[in-house]
């Protein structure tokens, strides 16, 4: 099996946070330990995917506070904030003082493309601006540039008694930095790589230009992967982090080893063929030991282009189930992937 190129140096994981609508917090309060938990085992980040209207994360950056609060080294992200619900500038001084409050911890992920359900929910969203609203990469600009300190406004000194600035207060320096772009296209590669932005890959990706019977996944993402880099400034030492869908069951109990591997039967049948109008082509989650997890990875052609990962938790599991997970993920699977875990 061809070893990894690039020794894996950052390990994560990415929730979805589900939730009980008769007793949200209880599904709060589950995301959290999770994440100290995450703290403890040695992950290098932890990851909080976002979810409107739904029973899901619907406010990553609040959680990330909390997190804050119940944390000291864990880096703290979001896979991804879909931007057609937010206000650039609003989101720039929520995620500064976020990261103010971590100690440079947070590392935001986010998309465009108009909000999912758009015709049912514009009205509610953007009662008056709805058909003028601007969804493309120029709201990743905006915020981008809040985030990097340029000015918002040309206005700024003593008014009274109150002293107002030009750019986004707080202003955490190295948050630029850490802006990543969650994209599955050639054209959002590239594009994420002109930003000076790190990428997101999950396992979704579009199938550009394939055709006939056989779609390669692997090779698919690993074409994004090294377009970002071909059009960063930082080429080959560009981040990158993947995101597939690991379920290791080196501890887990024969009741959960059978409910992992009918969960990722019943996704199966998806990643046979490009699915929809937008010819979405999904990865096949990846059930097993440590070892055999390990060995598959080793022999994925975009894995072995990247040397971070975010292993996306399934949706639906308990929080026991997590914890398992999690372990061995830490103590199994990223060792045999020739990870160590932080302090």
């Amino acid at each position: 099996m061809p070893p990894t190129s690039r020794p894996l140096r950052k390990l994560g994981f990415l929730t979805i946070g589900l939730f009980d609508e008769a007793d949200p917090r209880r599904g709060h309060e589950s995301t959290l330990e999770i994440i100290e938990l995450g703290e403890r085992l040695g992950f290098d980040s932890a990851w909080l995917r976002h979810r409107h209207l739904q029973y899901g994360i619907s406010s990553p950056v609040a959680v990330m506070a909390a997190a804050t609060q119940r944390t000291r080294r864990i880096e703290l992200g979001t896979a991804v904030i879909p931007l057609g619900w937010e206000n650039p500038l609003r989101l720039a001084e929520d995620l500064a003082t976020v990261d103010v409050l971590s100690g440079g911890r947070v590392n935001p992920g986010v998309s465009v493309g108009p909000p999912m359900h758009y015709e049912q929910v514009k009205e509610a969203l953007y009662p008056d601006t709805a058909d003028a609203e601007d969804f493309s990469y120029e709201r990743v600009r905006r915020l981008l540039a809040f985030v990097r300190g340029e000015s918002a406004t040309g206005f700024s000194g003593v008014e009274g008694f109150e002293t107002f600035s030009d750019h986004v207060q707080p202003h955490s320096p190295g948050l630029g930095r850490r802006m990543w772009y969650g994209g599955g296209s050639l054209g959002s590669a590239r594009w994420a790589g002109e930003q000076g932005m790190n990428f997101l890959v999950s396992s979704v990706v579009k199938a550009e230009g394939a055709e006939g019977p056989d779609f390669d996944f692997a090779q698919i993402q690993l074409s994004h992967i090294r377009a970002f880099r071909a059009h960063h400034p930082d080429g080959d030492s560009a981040r990158v982090s993947q995101g597939l869908v690991v379920i290791p069951t080196d501890s887990a109990t024969p009741e959960q080893r059978a409910r992992y591997e009918e969960y990722a039967a019943a996704r199966t049948p998806r990643t046979a063929s490009p699915q929809g109008p937008a010819r979405l082509l999904f990865a096949p989650d990846i059930v097993g030991t440590s070892e055999e997890i390990a060995e598959r990875l080793r022999a994925h052609a975009a894995f072995r282009e990247v040397d971070e990962v975010a292993f996306a938790l399934p949706f639906t599991f308990e929080h026991e189930d997590y914890v398992q997970i999690l372990t061995d993920m830490a103590t199994k699977l990223g060792p045999a992937l020739g990870w160590r875990p932080s302090d």
